[in-house]
């Protein structure tokens, strides 16, 4: 069907990368190659970061993360577990990197990104697992890592925004790290897939309902099915019945993403349940469209993402 794309990304379109998520082992060597190329040059001036690996969650293996530090920094500084996104089956540490130092030089906070297992060779509950690990050992390592645990807040993009809602939710719930804030961005929540961009957007660029289709079955594994009444909120976090006490939040969404939805009804039912949430939804772009950073959506769309992290860290608190 004909999208009404913002007129600076329409033309752009031919050089979207296609993303084949029925067979996850290609698209991960594409996506890894497209990846290499964009970070080649990345100018890194300002920042220090190190890999690393930590203890995984009640005897699982290692979780690698990689730490961002200001150069510049003196003292205990905000801090922002970073989940990357990849419909659960693709990214890695190196995936998030550019977005990671550029953010911890813009903001000058210290950043955790996470590598967590998999989908479909480790199925839920284990990538989420591996996420809350890089959380609670975050918190735990606030001084080695120079961060103010009062100011530490949890993000993601796509699946990272599905695995940083959860992390949200069970760290209320297990009484967890206190959390400041909560990215999400253009969020997976919804396995029931029913939302009307869900149902419409069968044909849109880089993701479309049959790509969502796979991403929650390689996710959910041979235990859970898709829409099924079984489905835990802790693996799609929009089955939450009680959303009060979460942080607050920050969820973007793009226009012509079947994600769209299930991500504007997360952030109303936040505002219902009291919690404080910003929602914004951008016009005439699709789910990884933000690939196309020159565009000037997305360059607003970067500098909303500056601004919400500034106030949810506490970045912009009078001294």
């Amino acid at each position: 069907m004909p999208y009404n794309f913002d007129p600076e990304i329409a033309p752009l379109l031919d050089f979207m990368p296609p993303v084949d998520m029925a067979d996850p082992a290609a698209a991960r060597a594409a996506f890894a190659g497209a990846t290499q190329a964009l970070i080649a040059d990345l100018d890194t001036s300002g920042v220090t970061f190190e890999d690393r690996a930590i203890p995984g969650l009640d005897g699982a293996p290692d979780v690698a993360v990689r730490s961002y530090r200001p150069a510049a920094a003196s003292g205990p500084v905000p801090g922002l577990v970073y989940i990357h996104g990849g419909g659960f089956a693709l990214g890695n540490l190196d995936s998030e990197h550019g977005i990671c130092v550029n953010l911890c030089r813009a903001l000058g906070i210290v950043i955790v990104s996470v590598d967590y297992r998999l989908s479909p060779e480790t199925a839920y509950p284990g990538p989420l697992n591996d996420c809350y690990a890089a959380l609670a050992w975050t918190a735990a390592n606030a001084g080695e890592l120079g961060l103010d645990p009062q100011r530490l807040g949890i993000g993601g993009q796509s699946a990272g925004g599905c695995l940083a809602a959860a992390c949200a939710l069970r760290a209320r719930d297990e009484k967890g790290p206190a959390l400041c804030f909560q990215l999400l961005g253009i969020p997976v929540l919804d396995d029931r897939m029913d939302s009307p961009s869900m149902l419409r957007f069968t044909d849109t660029p880089c993701w479309d309902r049959g790509k969502a289709e796979l991403s929650w079955r390689y996710y959910l594994g041979e235990a859970y099915t898709p829409g099924a009444d079984n489905v835990p909120a802790y693996a799609a976090p929009a089955r939450a019945t009680d959303l009060a006490g979460l942080p607050p939040a920050y969820i973007s969404t793009m226009e012509f993403d079947p994600l769209r939805d299930e991500g504007l009804l997360y952030g109303m039912r936040l505002l219902q349940a009291g919690v404080q949430a910003e929602i914004h939804n951008y016009p005439g772009t699709f789910h990884g469209s933000s690939v196309f950073a020159q565009t000037r959506i997305h360059q607003r769309e970067m500098a909303d993402t500056l601004a919400v992290l500034r106030r949810g860290l506490g970045l912009d608190t009078p001294a």
